[in-house]
């Protein structure tokens, strides 16, 4: 096994323990945004599960796909290193075991352990560990993160856990230092701070040969000084390593209770590294979120709402247009599939969003929603499918095409106003065969859309394999639908817009996926805008 040096390269990995779902993906990228602004900080997810990506999961089991600008589909926490730290993540940051005993299968068969017994160690862990370094030196990273998906203690993370250890002895222990999410819980018959879940997890992961550094409490309240000495009295660390990750009604908060708690500090001390913060927009942003001036009840119309992760970067998206316009966004997730009367159940709404999504649930009920949108004149956007199903509402109700459909629905539909792509039509194999990843458009002037985005030349990430039929261009646009934005050849519709309609518009990418705090999506700080109007009225 050969190791290449990189003496000034520093490394950070994070595991998490007692429960999943404590936010370790939130988590790392708060550390990494408090080093971000001096540092090349790349991240790096290790998922245990089999799939290589999670482009095939149902979003109600996983959470949303987040894709990435080089097409890659990869868990949601790739969205937080985005919106956090302001950089565009690659797929082979994203690590799962599928990828990892698919890599060794090939490797196996074609003779690259001839003659040996191929084992989980050292064979499996040294292909993570010459994937850490590769990706790390590939990219000049100066800092990396890894997070290692899972609880410690799962059969799923053992082998990433494993590798995380040997990492110490190949770059040196002045070089990494490992922090660990936990969960602080307080029962309710006694109103106390709890510690021994902590406890037993750290003693799980010292089994494993880790002893954090960096021990992140997250709980419903600020850890005291009592349950901190505790933590370190037990597990061997330093009372100031102890630290609380508190429930925050916005993710945005953490950064910023990280640093009130001294991690930068630990970091740097840790490390041997020097910390720059550049907090002060951050702050602004985040007091905004706080004390808004308006508010605003936006609808999210799709078939996933049992799970709002499956639409987390439109809540985020939403959040972010709110910080800007000081106005509070409240989201009512409404499930498609289950409609009533829909003008009742929109009548107290501001403005809707219909989601991306495959299949055919709750397609009928999401037309619905739109015609009432379109007639009513209340603020609309729609985001891939949700572009699709406006093209199909608009061309029944308006073009008088009766019956019109996507034929991802419907294949016999008369008219096809939405196609499957051509060079799609014979591929059998799921997953990766999509138009995915950033895809450039051209914008028409004296648009609504280029208003927003202030270019003509635009890109969003896209995910989907359906387009808007060219053959029914023409009499779209004829009867009042407009183009906004085509791609470069001008072949496909990538933004649509109603004439007369204060904001009726839709996206064929997935412009949530780009969005941040700092920079927040044009077409849901338009929406939001819209939505103040329509508010007022």
């Amino acid at each position: 096994m050969i190791f290449f040096s990189m003496p000034k390269m520093k490394w950070i990995v994070l595991t998490g323990g007692v429960l999943s779902g404590l936010g370790k993906g939130i988590a790392s990228a708060s550390i990494g945004m408090l080093l971000s602004s001096k540092y090349k900080i790349i991240p790096i997810k290790c998922d245990g599960y089999l799939n290589v990506d999670p482009g095939t999961m149902n979003p109600i089991e996983h959470g949303e796909v987040y894709v990435l600008e080089d097409g890659g589909e990869v868990d949601m926490d790739f969205g937080h290193y985005e919106r956090f730290l302001g950089i565009n993540c690659k797929s082979e940051w994203n690590l799962t075991m599928g990828k990892v005993f698919d890599t060794i299968r090939k490797k196996e068969r074609r003779g690259d352990y001839l003659g040996k017994t191929v084992q989980y160690i050292p064979h499996v862990t040294n292909l993570i560990i010459e994937w850490w370094l590769s990706v790390a030196r590939k990219e000049k990273a100066e800092v990396v993160l890894i997070e290692i998906g899972g609880t410690i203690g799962d059969i799923e993370n053992e082998l990433y856990v494993e590798a995380a250890r040997q990492l110490k002895k190949i770059v040196g222990e002045q070089n990494i230092m490992y922090a660990h999410l936990t969960y602080i819980p307080i029962p309710a018959c006694v109103n106390e701070q709890k510690s021994k879940p902590t406890q037993q997890s750290i003693n799980i992961l010292r089994e494993r040969g880790i002893t954090p550094d960096l021990i992140i409490g997250r709980s419903a309240e600020m850890l005291t000084d009592e349950i901190k000495n505790k933590i370190a009295t037990f597990c061997d660390v330093k009372k100031e390593a102890v630290i609380s990750g508190l429930d925050v009604d916005n993710i945005y908060k953490i950064p910023l209770i990280f640093e009130q708690e001294g991690v930068s500090k630990i970091v740097s001390k840790e490390l041997n590294i020097k910390v720059k913060l550049k907090l002060k927009k951050w702050k602004g942003l985040v007091k905004n979120l706080d004390s808004p001036e308006k508010k605003v009840r936006i609808a999210i119309c799709g078939k996933y709402t049992r799970l709002e992760d499956s639409y987390a970067s439109i809540v985020e998206a939403l959040k972010h247009a709110s910080a800007h316009l000081k106005c509070k966004v409240e989201i009512n997730f409404v499930e498609t599939s289950k409609l009533g009367d829909i003008r009742k159940e929109l009548e107290k709404i501001d403005g809707v969003i219909i989601p991306g999504g495959f299949g055919e649930r709750g397609v009928e009920g999401k037309i619905e929603v739109i015609k009432c949108c379109r007639e009513t004149r209340k603020p609309l956007l729609g985001i891939c499918y949700g572009l699709q199903l406006s093209v199909v509402e608009f061309a029944r109700n308006v073009c008088g095409l009766k019956n019109a459909n996507t034929t991802e629905i419907n294949e016999k539909t008369p008219y096809t106003v939405i196609d499957i792509l051509p060079e799609q039509k014979n591929v059998l194999e799921k997953g990766g065969t999509m138009r995915l990843g950033a895809y450039p458009a051209v914008l028409q002037k004296d648009t609504k859309i280029f208003d927003l985005y202030k270019n003509a030349n635009v890109s969003e990430r896209h995910r989907h394999r359906y387009e808007v039929n060219p053959e029914y261009h023409e009499i779209l646009q004829r009867n009042g639908m407009v183009f906004s934005g085509m791609s470069p050849d001008r072949k496909l519709v990538e933004f649509i817009e109603l004439k007369n309609h204060p904001y009726f518009v839709g996206c064929q990418g997935h412009p949530e996926l780009k969005s941040t705090l700092l920079k927040p999506a044009p077409l849901f700080y338009g929406l939001v805008s819209a939505a103040m109007i329509k508010n007022q009225q």
